[in-house]
């Protein structure tokens, strides 16, 4: 099988490093990069041919490649390079929109959207939500310490005492466990809330304050992503939130619904109560925001409040990003490559929820 690595357009990362490149050969694969693919991520193409790789362009690449692996979703100029048999591993992200997908069956390609991938055990290390949204978390609470005008941790000097930041985490899944371990470490005192009461634990094992409010709706079978709750519980969640994130300095927002836009968490009313100088890191940006008044993909200053809107944090961290995501990739990977060929079982449950097109079909939703 020729395994494809393309330069990503739009992001840092590269889907396949190196590393991976010595395994896939190792199991019998052929290896083709596109020049300077990993360059953003910090790898090299002289690493990638010492690695087993034969660096190409990028349209020899795609003409020549059986299954191509990106982390971003192809275009079409790309889509019309590839032979009609390809197998393209991406993160189509089809919840959101379905117009890359489109794109995709009308070439009659077989994608997996390692988005898709089900939150299941036997899955776990295929899940490159998580591994991003892991990263995502740290460098949520580093770009915070970085605009706050003040010091996370508590200090004691000869001039006086100076008090740590406070930091509340909305969300405590992946992203929102990471940003309250990031934050602790930083030495700032960390509130987390989450409507899954389920992650009361986790929470508090990491030394931080879980803010509680009672009857919520706890669906277990939600993949680790929020559920809409009562009016009633809305009400007393906004009322509570209200009182923790005016007297908060740093607010990280992560809460969001799968298919469905984020849910508000941080009103405007809110972000005009809280103190000069105080900053949000807005995760679900891409998704509507849990801060009525973020802008995706934007760094804005509101109230006195910076609000950076970024739902894409994993990227700017492109090397450790890529090397998970490779791994994750590769764990896939092994369900169907055998011998250096394709044997794609689709009554395999993580095979079947991946595959979104096949054959000019589009299978999500069905």
């Amino acid at each position: 099988m020729k395994v494809g690595i393309i330069n990503e357009k739009l992001d840092n990362r590269v889907a396949i490093v190196p590393d991976l490149v010595k395994r896939l050969i190792a199991e019998g694969n052929e290896v083709i990069a596109e020049k300077g693919c990993g360059a953003s991520a910090l790898f090299s193409d002289k690493v990638y041919e010492e690695s087993g790789a034969v660096l190409e362009s990028r349209a020899d690449v795609l003409s020549s490649a059986e299954l191509i692996c990106s982390i971003m979703p192809l275009d079409k100029d790309d889509y019309k390079q590839l032979p009609t048999e390809a197998i393209v591993i991406s993160s189509y992200q089809p919840y959101n929109s379905l117009v890359k997908t489109k794109e995709a069956a009308d070439y009659k390609l077989t994608v997996f959207s390692m988005d898709m991938i089900p939150r299941i055990t036997l899955a776990q290390a295929m899940d490159v939500l998580s591994s991003m949204a892991s990263i995502a978390g740290y460098k949520a609470v580093i770009l915070a310490a970085n605009h706050l005008p003040k010091y996370f941790p508590m200090l004691t000097t000869a001039a006086g005492s100076i008090p740590p930041a406070k930091v509340l985490v909305m969300g405590a899944g992946v992203a929102g466990l990471q940003a309250v371990a990031t934050a602790k470490r930083l030495g700032s005192v960390v509130q987390a809330f989450d409507t899954r009461t389920a992650a009361k634990e986790e929470v508090e094992s990491l030394g931080a304050k879980f803010v509680e409010v009672e009857g919520a709706t706890d669906d277990k079978a939600a993949g680790g992503y929020a559920v809409e709750q009562t009016e009633e519980y809305k009400q007393k969640q906004r009322q509570r939130i209200f009182d923790e994130a005016v007297k908060s300095d740093v607010i990280i927002t992560t809460a969001q619904l799968r298919g469905k836009p984020a849910p508000i968490l941080i009103t405007k009313e809110m972000v005009e109560k809280m103190r000069n100088g105080s900053v949000i890191v807005d995760i679900a940006s891409s998704t509507g925001g849990n801060c009525e008044i973020t802008e995706d993909e934007k760094t804005v200053v509101k109230h006195g409040v910076t609000i950076i809107g970024n739902s894409e944090l994993a990227a700017d961290v492109p090397n450790h990003a890529s090397q998970l995501f490779s791994k994750n990739v590769h764990n896939f990977i092994k369900i169907f490559l055998k011998d250096g060929k394709a044997e794609i079982d689709m009554e395999n449950e993580i095979l079947k929820s991946s595959c979104i097109t096949s054959n000019g079909e589009i299978l999500f939703g069905k």
